[in-house]
């Protein structure tokens, strides 16, 4: 594994400035619900742990080559919003490298739709890792549990596009990652994970068994929650943007027509275009087997 400098004086620094700033300057008005009581985090987690050294694990015996860069931007002390792109069922997994690279025990709570909290495997092992649902019909409690755990110091991971692009390009994002950010009083830390797609993504079969392919994860320098919310989400784009180019262009080659592969690389995925049109005619499909009348295929639920 490739690992940028884990730790400097500066990241350091801006990390100590960061939790001083939040303990002189009271909750921001229409922040988060709630309070949090000190920033201590737990030392001890056998179940995120165990879970970590399992994961490592089938690592090994899936073949994956890691290359991390940036982990010297990721605050050392105080909450961060993680904020990822998303390509792949496996991001999450990789997206917790950098903190685990850091070496300090950190671990990022991550955001995740309330089904998976309801399977009777994952829902047990989900909140034993103290990671965070969110129901999209209700999303006002998830805001507050995510803003209650960056205010007590905690890394909360987003994906700011919400679901998995097909297209492997950033779509929109939403701007819930910079309203918590607002919210607690916290930095927002680009993640990009690329390669992941490879592995599983929506659409394609899962190549779970020894796949050997290159995993890149590279974090971003923090972005202060300085702007408001529509400005700060537009902002975090472009520096996601920014950042994954940078990931692709030192990841190649690229294999004309390979389905992991963006169409601007040459690959034969969709165009953010014609992911989007997929995406509305799967919507359409879902809302027509819940009314039970035919979709546009003529079948019904």
């Amino acid at each position: 594994m490739v690992v940028a400098p884990v730790t400097s004086l500066a990241a350091r620094v801006r990390g100590d400035r960061l939790a001083r700033r939040r303990r002189r300057s009271p909750a921001p008005e229409g922040g988060c619900a709630g309070s949090a009581r000190g920033t201590r985090l737990t030392a001890v987690e056998p179940v995120y742990g165990t879970a970590i050294r399992i994961a490592r694990g089938l690592w090994r015996m899936q073949g994956l080559r890691f290359t991390v860069t940036g982990v010297e931007h990721l605050p050392t002390t105080g909450g961060a919003v993680v904020a990822i792109n998303h390509t792949s069922y496996f991001d999450f997994t990789f997206a917790g490298l950098p903190a685990y690279e850091q070496g300090l025990g950190r671990k990022v709570r991550f955001m995740a739709k309330k089904e998976v909290f309801d399977h009777p495997i994952g829902g047990p092992l989900m909140r034993g890792m103290r990671h965070i649902p969110v129901d999209r019909g209700s999303g006002a409690g998830s805001f507050d549990a995510a803003c209650l755990a960056l205010k007590a110091g905690e890394l909360v991971g987003v994906y700011p596009e919400a679901t998995i692009s097909r297209s492997f390009e950033l779509k929109e994002f939403k701007s819930g990652a910079a309203r918590m950010a607002i919210a607690a009083d916290v930095p927002i830390v680009p993640h990009i994970v690329w390669g992941a797609q490879r592995i599983w993504t929506k659409g394609h079969p899962r190549k779970m068994w020894r796949p050997k392919v290159p995993i890149a994860v590279a974090v971003g320098e923090p972005i202060l929650p300085t702007l408001p919310a529509e400005e700060l989400t537009a902002l975090l784009r472009s520096r996601m943007q920014h950042l994954l180019e940078q990931v692709q262009d030192a990841y190649g080659p690229y294999p004309p027509g390979e389905f992991w592969v963006p169409r601007r690389l040459g690959g034969g995925a969709p165009t953010l275009a014609e992911a989007a049109q997929l995406e509305a005619e799967e919507a359409a499909a879902k809302a027509a087997r819940r009314e039970g009348r035919p979709d546009a295929t003529g079948a019904s639920g």
